[in-house]
């Protein structure tokens, strides 16, 4: 069983690496837009640097995968190596396979090729991300400045990006950078959804009512839901009052307000976004 979730792991990691291959191959390179990652780094400095593309981001990957086994570590290295590999070998492949489709059949509007370029990208590195797996690339200068400033990662990520628009805005004036920015945010989006792939959106409900116990049983025996009794105490009253909490989906909401309402119109609800929920008493299958 483990060697399979190692397999279907590396699979993630190969799947994952090259969709983002795709995004630079035809989208980024091709209409040169400013992003976050080795690629934005790449069309950043093309003006100044003149070396292929193709070959100017796998010197920087392998480049910067060996800063991360300076700085990172041995065990950082074994987990990014796979990355380190596809990544830039998925883009010589594609950028020969671009070669084929007719001249311009890439070629758009800036912003339309920096939203599709987010998009692929984001998921591409969404899907590397669920298995817990290091894309490598931008990240490793990230991590590092994490590992020395105590900046949290997730702030680390975006000051490196923030750094490489500006880096563009500087080569390439103001117009590129704010595009750029939209690929940033639509990549950022993308991710999100990628992580949470395959999860239910879900509903926390907190209900606090004197007819506590009736909208218990109400959960649990005609909705079928598990519930948890917290304890409460007013702040202004000074009262005891039992809280029932319960994760419920989406389109039950209105079902379950209507009951509350029947059952104690003065009862007080609240209800909070839940992205996933695991363990016992909640089943995303349960219809």
């Amino acid at each position: 069983m483990e060697n399979k979730n190692k397999i279907f792991e590396y699979l993630m990691i190969v799947f994952g690496n090259l969709l983002v291959a795709i995004a630079v191959s035809f989208f980024i390179l091709p209409n040169n837009i400013l992003t976050g990652g080795v690629a934005g780094v790449v069309v950043a400095i093309q003006p100044l640097v003149p070396i292929d593309s193709v070959i100017l981001i796998d010197i920087l990957t392998v480049s910067l995968f060996l800063l991360g086994f300076l700085f990172l570590g041995k065990q950082f290295a074994a987990r990014t190596l796979l990355s380190t590999i596809v990544y830039p070998v998925g883009i010589s492949i594609f950028s020969i396979v671009y070669d084929f489709f007719p001249e311009g059949t890439f070629i758009m509007e800036p912003y339309l090729a920096s939203i599709y370029a987010g998009l692929i990208c984001g998921l591409g590195l969404g899907i590397c991300f669920r298995v817990n797996a290091s894309t490598g690339g931008m990240d490793i200068p990230a991590l590092i400045l994490h590992k020395y400033t105590h900046i949290s990662s997730g702030n680390s990520v975006a000051i490196i990006d923030v750094l490489t628009i500006l880096l563009g805005l500087v080569i390439h004036g103001l117009e590129p950078a704010l595009i750029g920015i939209l690929s940033v945010f639509t990549s950022s989006v993308a991710i999100n959804r990628a992580v949470l792939l395959g999860t239910e959106n879900a509903l926390n409900c907190m209900i606090i009512s004197d007819k506590w116990i009736d909208i218990r049983n109400y959960l649990v025996n005609e909705m079928e839901r598990g519930v948890t009794i917290l304890d409460g105490i007013g702040g202004y009253t000074e009262q005891y009052h039992p809280v029932v909490m319960c994760v419920i989906k989406q389109k039950q909401l209105s079902l379950l307000k209507s009951k509350i309402m029947e059952i104690d119109s003065s009862a007080f609800i609240i209800v909070n976004n839940v992205n996933e929920a695991h363990g016992e008493g909640f089943t995303y299958g349960l219809e």
